[in-house]
């Protein structure tokens, strides 16, 4: 005779309400944990791209020097796509602004300043809100308040 003292299998078979809500719950847990994280890593690896840019350009300043004697703030001059600046570098996340160019005279030397901000996503990025290389070979960052840190952000 079947039924009775028998139990039934589907009965027990798969989680119960509660179970499974209590894995969404330790899943959330461990995303709103990791996910501010991945997001600062990702933006600590864009900073490679302005780094990176800055470095080229200022290459492609010294380069136009040694055979016009003088820098340039006109992007073709340099290399580059186009004349115009605030340019868009690497993936996206930056802008180069246009060079400060320092004219040389009798008793000053010529001179750049090259700056890169964040645009976009990279905005977030509060600890290194500019990047900039001179002339003389400084490498120096910004944070979003204004503070140096380069000591960080050119590691």
């Amino acid at each position: 005779m079947i039924g009775h003292g028998t139990p039934r299998r589907w009965a027990y078979a798969g989680f119960s309400l509660i179970e499974l809500m209590i894995v969404v719950a330790i899943a959330g847990i461990l995303i709103a944990i990791a996910l501010p994280s991945y997001q600062s890593q990702i933006r600590k690896s864009r900073r490679t791209d302005a780094k990176t840019a800055l470095l080229d350009l200022a290459g492609r300043e010294e380069r136009y020097f040694s055979t016009n004697s003088s820098y340039s703030s006109v992007g073709t001059d340099l290399g580059l796509a186009t004349a115009g600046f605030p340019q868009t570098i690497g993936d996206g996340y930056y802008q180069v602004n246009t060079p400060t160019v320092t004219t040389g005279t009798a008793t000053t030397v010529w001179a750049f300043s090259l700056t890169a901000a964040p645009i976009g996503a990279q905005t977030k990025d509060t600890s290194c809100a500019s990047f900039t290389v001179t002339s003389a070979g400084a490498q120096t960052s910004l944070n979003s308040g204004g503070a140096d840190s380069s000591s960080t952000c050119w590691k």
